[in-house]
């Protein structure tokens, strides 16, 4: 009385995937920090003046280079520029090894 009956496939009602689109997922957006932000921060709150409780930052926030030393623009890479000029400053470099061992 048991025996499993294998269903037609009329039967079957198989979901059609590739129709259904999902949810795209929430994420919440917090707002990313500008540098300026960040240096007003850290010398506003004492917090960020030691780490732990047990390191004191105060020495190294003195010395942070400001953002502006450290803006660089941006440059795009030629690969084939770039390979001939590493190639060309080693085989420079391994020339003038060369020529010091002979003297």
């Amino acid at each position: 009385a048991d025996i499993p009956v294998i269903p037609d496939l009329e039967e079957v009602q198989e979901e059609d995937l590739a129709m259904q689109v999902a949810a795209p997922p929430s994420v919440q957006v917090n707002r990313v920090l500008t540098y300026h932000d960040l240096d007003k921060d850290l010398m506003k709150f004492a917090a960020f003046q030691s780490l732990d409780g047990e390191v004191d930052l105060k020495l190294l926030t003195k010395v942070l280079a400001p953002e502006h030393e450290l803006r660089e623009d941006d440059v795009s890479w030629d690969w084939d520029h770039l390979f001939t000029e590493v190639s060309s400053e080693l085989v420079t470099e391994w020339d003038l090894g060369q020529s010091e061992r002979e003297d």
